[in-house]
């Protein structure tokens, strides 16, 4: 029988080389997983936004609709021409259609929400009332990239370079093999124990060429983990600054915008129902207030997505509080 021995703490190497390797697998996934976490978040923030798109559509149709009642009877007075009424029913023909469209918006969203745990079908519940975070960690976004997947995939690999190289560079001590039997002598019918030691000498290949390209991988995975850590903190200055920013916005747009836009239509078709404005005016400022409406929803929208993605790459969980 023979018996080979390893040199150059080859066994303790491999089996570093195999946890290294065990270690990357698992963070890899953990990238993964994220991604996935990630993915759902944004898609549920997006059917929100839809949903409430929807409501604004569907509000602004009958809003429409209630406004061409209004036209109706100033023509059925004499006090405006019929081409007004045309004019008011075609914009509240227009507005339905745009509510039509928004309520299928809202299902492929929801479907495509649905796709990322494989069900075909809408098979859940819109809460009406969830909130989504929008502070990213509490008011502050202190760097802490080293927890980021991301990160630690990339510091996995270069480990399991660096345990890799070791493994190759052990390489370059020769194995022992040692062998033992009984040999037994027909002619004389004596047996004798054998035992020898077989040594090969690496003249030629000292496995230099594995050692070196195995280096060579190291360093590039050391390089790669300096990249990762850099583009993950400065995509940590540029979202904290758009969270920033898409809060500062929302915030104009609830506080200012809209409370003007909403009384400006008020008083326009008051204005319009007694005689005082035309119909372009009343038109133009009920457009005005419609898209200001829809952007508060997008702003919103906006600064939730942001802050998902915040929380995401400094290591908070994407949802928080009340959503689960």
């Amino acid at each position: 029988m023979a018996q080979t021995l390893q040199l150059g703490d080859k066994r303790r190497l491999s089996e570093r080389a195999a946890r290294a390797e065990a270690a990357l697998a698992s963070a890899e996934c953990s990238v993964r997983s994220l991604e996935a976490q990630k993915l759902a978040g944004e898609l549920y923030l997006e059917l929100r936004a839809a949903y409430d798109m929807a409501e604004v559509a569907q509000a602004s149709a009958d809003l429409a609709s209630e406004f061409s009642g209004v036209v109706q009877r100033r023509v059925d007075a004499g006090a405006s021409a019929p081409p007004e009424l045309l004019r008011a029913r075609a914009e509240a023909a227009a507005l339905q259609a745009v509510a039509d469209g928004a309520r299928g918006q809202v299902e492929a969203k929801g479907l495509a929400l649905a796709s990322v745990w494989g069900s075909s079908e809408i098979d859940f519940v819109l809460s009406g009332t969830a909130e989504i975070v929008t502070d990213p960690v509490g008011g502050s976004a202190q760097p802490d990239s080293g927890v980021h997947p991301s990160l630690a995939a990339a510091k996995a690999g270069a480990t399991a370079r660096s345990a890799a190289t070791d493994r190759a560079r052990a390489g370059a001590w020769p194995d022992i093999t040692v062998s033992a039997g009984v040999r037994r002598f027909e002619d004389t019918g004596d047996s004798a124990f054998l035992a020898g030691v077989s040594v090969p000498l690496p003249v030629f290949d000292r496995n230099q060429d594995a050692t070196r390209a195995a280096g060579l991988r190291t360093q590039s995975a050391e390089l790669s983990a300096q990249t990762v850590e850099a583009r993950l903190r400065a995509e940590q200055a540029s979202l904290a600054a758009l969270v920033r920013a898409a809060k500062s916005r929302l915030q104009r747009l609830e506080g200012e915008a809209l409370p003007l836009a909403e009384d400006a239509y008020a008083s326009a078709a008051e204005g319009y129902r007694v005689g005082k404005f035309d119909l372009t005016a009343t038109l133009d400022a009920r457009r005005s207030l419609i898209e200001t409406r829809a952007a508060v929803i997008d702003a919103r929208l906006a600064l939730q997505l942001y802050t998902l993605r915040l929380r995401a790459l400094i290591g908070a969980a994407p949802f928080e509080g009340e959503i689960q």
